[in-house]
């Protein structure tokens, strides 16, 4: 028998049930484990089989002007494999689309629609596409095909060319949410969280504050995300939590 769904203070949700499975979308090696790894790591000990999707290929993940693009995405996907099994992923799908580049279409919506159908996953998590100012094009364009394939792998008139059943998800889960209304509590999985970014080394002077092979910088970067964790589970009244937009589909 499953725990039911704890309501928070704020009108929002404490902590899913533990699902069988997962899948998590994210547009570049490093932004799942940004957006959920904490609570990706306490499904996966609690025995929840983990799917990671990634979009893109990473290619444009560096500030040196003299960066090999072939081996930095070479060197982001072994970075991914590293990380992904430090949060208990079985499995991990790279779509290999250009880093920067990518574009909102049906083809990449298919492509999501596809990997859930193959994966049938109880829960989806992705970026939410609906935040308020984001930024990052491959952001918004990875979160709208992942909602959006969400609705077309449930539904077996999209896409029969696929000769897949149809599969509906119990949730979706969106990071940095433009309004957040469920919380998962990471409190003991935090660490696992940082282990897992800290594998993206070549990505510490884009995204983390610093060459992350210096142990002084690798332990700032780990206290921020521990501080990261409680900011986030402040308005759950949780000591440390990963917080997101829920959507039933």
């Amino acid at each position: 028998m499953t725990s039911p769904i704890v309501p928070a203070a704020n009108n929002g949700t404490i902590n899913l049930p533990v699902p069988a499975s997962a899948l998590a979308i994210g547009a570049h090696p490093d932004d799942i484990e940004f957006g959920a790894g904490g609570t990706l790591a306490k499904w996966a000990v609690a025995g929840c089989r983990i799917v990671m999707v990634i979009v893109t290929d990473g290619s444009k993940g560096s500030w040196d002007p003299d960066q090999d693009q072939d081996e930095l995405v070479a060197t982001r996907s072994a970075e991914l494999q590293a990380a992904a099994a430090a949060l208990g992923a079985e499995t991990t799908v790279q779509l290999g689309y250009v880093d920067g580049e990518l574009e909102y279409s049906m083809k990449l919506r298919g492509r999501i629609c596809r990997e859930i159908r193959i994966h049938t996953p109880e829960v989806v998590l992705s970026h939410d596409p609906w935040m308020r100012y984001q930024l990052h094009p491959d952001h918004r364009a990875t979160g709208f095909a992942a909602t959006d394939g969400v609705v077309a792998a449930r539904d077996h008139l999209f896409f029969p060319e696929q000769d897949l059943p149809p599969h509906r998800p119990s949730a979706i889960l969106l990071w940095r949410a433009d309004q957040d209304n469920h919380w998962e509590d990471i409190a003991g999985h935090i660490d696992a969280k940082v282990e897992a970014l800290l594998f993206h080394s070549s990505q510490g002077t884009t995204t983390m504050g610093g060459d992350l092979t210096d142990a002084s910088r690798a332990d700032a970067f780990a206290q921020r995300m521990h501080e990261w964790a409680e900011r986030s589970g402040k308005d759950a009244g949780l000591g440390q939590a990963e917080a997101f937009h829920r959507l039933t589909p």
